[in-house]
């Protein structure tokens, strides 16, 4: 999604794809497959970049270092990468900026998760520090005895537990900095998730406190600015009505998001053209928005396994409504597009999520013919 914004500001765009069939090599003739993980492969492939970004968080930091002492321009650098690589070096960050966090901690065996949960009451929320998405790496703990069950996850490294926050509704802020310091922001987001998996966005969030809003988009600055981030990144938030500022951090995302794809369509600037301003220095794009705001719908692997048959349908359900398609093969659960539909008016918004809805479900083949007609 980052190469048709790539080739509007007549930019070129090299992909290193872990295989031959993956999204982005669709999409670009200039990709190379190799492992991300294998420092030579990460060498050969940065020769004549004038910046190296990431879709995602897992390429390792000792690799990324190296390639910054030999002179890569890697965006973002390793040291504001690994508070999103990294949820314990997350959640101490947030701490020593003095931002809001869930109360959590460090835990090394049952005993110290048994301990933890009797301080602060169960349930509690037990984490992987590191690869965890989607609600993979994430374990619900509701007593000692489900503590004890979960034995097996403990295998001498330190895993993260956290109180489970009491939230009202999670929360997407999305901003974007430059190396030279420039920054913008989104409207804060509402992102709704179902079975861990973001299912839909609703932007800007409705009914949302104006300081609440306010500070989420200040807590997400200070941090890309204390942090050095640079390019685009989702702050993933807790909305904690009367509770301090409003909202507890969740998690970090240092790189084009989920929560962010409404802007594709929904802002003037859209999250990847954004990422790549700022990677590169440029000056960053106007995030105002287009109407009263945009309704962005994932779809999911479902019944129908030929995505294309269903277009007509689909595109006929709703002239209106842009289908963003990932080229992935489809397997159930997984996300391999989403319809974003912007309202004109603040009266049409409930009739865009309707709209949304129904085009994805056509797609995915979750809606019977007779609802398609």
């Amino acid at each position: 999604m980052m190469v048709p914004a790539a080739a509007a500001l007549g930019l070129e765009i090299r992909v290193l794809a872990e295989g031959p069939g993956v999204s982005a090599t669709q999409v670009t003739g200039n990709s190379v497959v190799g492992d991300y993980r294998d420092l030579p492969t990460l060498r050969e492939f940065s020769e004549g970049l004038s910046v190296m970004t990431f879709d995602h968080e897992h390429v390792p930091g000792a690799h990324l270092e190296a390639l910054v002492e030999a002179g890569v321009n890697v965006q973002p650098g390793p040291s504001a990468l690994i508070h999103a690589q990294d949820k314990l070096v997350m959640r101490a960050a947030v701490d020593r900026l003095g931002l809001p966090n869930p109360q959590w901690s460090a835990v090394s065996s049952v005993e110290e998760l048994v301990t933890f949960g009797n301080t602060i009451g169960w349930p509690v929320v037990l984490k992987t520090p590191r690869g965890g998405y989607d609600g993979k790496g994430v374990r619900i703990i509701d007593d000692a005895v489900a503590a004890a069950d979960a034995a097996d996850w403990f295998t001498g490294a330190e895993l993260l537990a956290e109180q489970k926050v009491r939230f009202s509704r999670e929360l997407s802020a999305l901003i974007a900095r430059s190396p030279s310091g420039e920054t913008r922001a989104w409207p804060v987001a509402h992102s709704i998730q179902v079975d861990g998996v973001c299912d839909e966005v609703i932007a800007p969030a409705r009914d949302l406190d104006a300081a609440t809003a306010a500070a989420a988009q200040e807590a997400a600055l200070t941090i890309a600015e204390e942090l050095g981030v640079t390019g685009v990144m989702a702050v993933e938030l807790f909305e904690t009505p009367g509770e301090g500022p409003g909202f507890l951090i969740n998690e970090l995302a240092m790189r084009p998001h989920n929560s962010g794809h409404w802007t594709m369509d929904g802002s003037v600037t859209g999250q990847f053209e954004q990422h790549l301003r700022a990677v590169l220095d440029l000056p960053l794009g106007s995030t105002e928005i287009h109407g009263a705001g945009t309704i962005m719908k994932n779809y999911l692997g479902g019944p129908n396994e030929d995505l294309f048959t269903a277009y007509p349908r689909a595109l006929a359900a709703d002239p209106s409504a842009k289908v963003h398609g990932y080229g992935k093969s489809v397997r159930p659960g997984r996300k391999i597009g989403h319809v974003n539909v912007t309202a004109a008016s603040p009266e049409e918004l409930d009739d865009a999520r309707s709209r949304a809805t129904r085009v994805a479900n056509i797609i995915n083949g979750t809606v019977s013919p007779k609802d398609q007609q």
